[in-house]
């Protein structure tokens, strides 16, 4: 059989991999094998809602072998290290964290900084020495969606988890988050009337912007900027931006850009070896022969997903003449938990874009994530799921406590 293999199981990853699955994989047409260095996939823009304890990933988290089973594919387990193009085979090793700096790029670091978080809070609760600069003080380094919406779902968590008991500690006097970010504006890669938005509602929860300001050194007591400026801080998240795995550079000889993405065709095939594929946060794609690439968003991974599922079944029947991707950008939304969402819609009734905001905003953020679930699941089991959460919403503490 054909051997297809999909390194990473993120948004595109998984949803490629069940769609193989269910049909190649089923028909015994290709033996489809999927690598993650996690046990459990969680939907990635709902992390920062995992680091700050606003959702319990018990309730969302989907286990990759149940997965596989159900949908006729393989999962190993590992973090992918080398790659040997002759013998068309990958090597995978053990993950080693970086020190005094949280990423917050899987379920395992999210789940990592809320118990540093928690335990913070609790040891402020029961010592009984002042609070202690920087000691109750979060900095987010990267103002991009993951930045600005963990700085306001943190906002909300911390308040909501300090009401259950905890007197000693005043949210509005000791706990200050930060965020820190090298351009000159909050959201860089998104429009200014978002961007501006976004901002009024993070200065309304007394969140502290530090805005063109490059971090050049993380430290256990705090972060040090290029303009000599010491931000205290006992926990430090690592938002900025997209980079791929420094084992990508150069892999085998295949052609990367100065941030470790894969260089490929519109085909999503690498330009050195037709038979590697790369798409996601992983893959610079040219966007219609520009010198521009497709953003590393969770929709690009998508619709990528979709359309390598097309090509691998082609390539199983033995057509070379692959589709093109052609990058389509609907829009981005912003989600600031109970506070507010805001977003811009492209290509519109009006044609443009059209900014949105409130309520239809936030409906259409948590649309973004039944697709998702669908893609996985299909419609009747999503559905359940979406009706048993609702239901057991209402007897669950609305931030997670231990």
């Amino acid at each position: 059989m054909h051997k297809i293999v999909i390194v990473g199981g993120g948004a595109g990853g998984l949803e490629l991999a069940t769609k193989l699955g269910d049909t190649l994989g089923k028909k015994k047409k290709a033996e489809i094998t999927l690598i993650d260095c996690t046990k459990t996939h969680v939907w990635k823009p709902l992390l920062h809602e995992i680091a700050a304890g606003s959702m319990n990933p018990d309730k969302h988290e989907l286990e990759y072998m149940a997965q596989a089973h159900w949908h006729h594919f393989r999962f190993r387990l590992g973090r992918m290290d080398r790659l040997n193009r002759r013998k068309k085979e990958v090597s995978i090793a053990p993950y080693v964290a970086a020190e005094h700096s949280i990423a917050l790029d899987t379920q395992e670091q999210a789940e990592v900084f809320h118990q540093k978080l928690h335990h913070a809070i609790l040891k402020a609760q029961t010592q009984k020495k002042p609070i202690q600069p920087g000691q109750l003080e979060v900095v987010i380094v990267g103002a991009g969606a993951t930045g600005v919406e963990l700085a306001a779902e943190l906002h909300k968590a911390t308040r909501e988890m300090t009401a259950y008991g905890i007197d000693r500690v005043n949210p509005d006097r000791d706990i200050k988050i930060s965020i820190i970010e090298a351009s000159p504006r909050l959201l860089p890669a998104l429009p200014k009337k978002l961007s501006h938005s976004v901002e009024l509602e993070l200065r309304k929860l007394r969140v502290h912007l530090y805005m063109g300001e490059r971090v050049i050194e993380v430290s256990a007591k705090g972060v040090k900027t290029h303009s000599k400026r010491f931000i205290p801080s006992a926990l430090v998240v690592w938002a900025a931006g997209v980079k791929a795995p420094d084992f990508l550079k150069k892999i085998d000889g295949l052609e990367t850009n100065h941030i470790n993405q894969l260089l490929v065709h519109t085909t999503l095939q690498t330009t050195r070896d037709d038979s590697i594929f790369a798409f996601g946060d992983c893959a610079a794609c040219p966007i219609d022969s520009t010198d521009q690439f497709v953003p590393p968003r969770a929709q690009a991974a998508h619709q990528q997903a979709s359309l390598l599922f097309k090509s691998m079944k082609m390539r199983v029947k033995g057509k070379m003449n692959l589709p093109q991707y052609v990058y389509k950008d609907y829009g981005s939304l912003v989600n600031m938990g109970e506070y507010s969402t805001v977003g811009n819609l492209m290509g519109s009734l009006m044609g443009g874009s059209m900014f949105i905001e409130g309520f239809i905003a936030r409906l259409m953020y948590q649309s973004l994530y039944k697709m998702h679930l669908m893609a996985l699941h299909g419609f009747m089991s999503t559905a359940l799921q979406t009706l048993a959460r609702i239901i057991t919403r209402r007897t669950e503490a609305q931030v997670k406590l231990h």
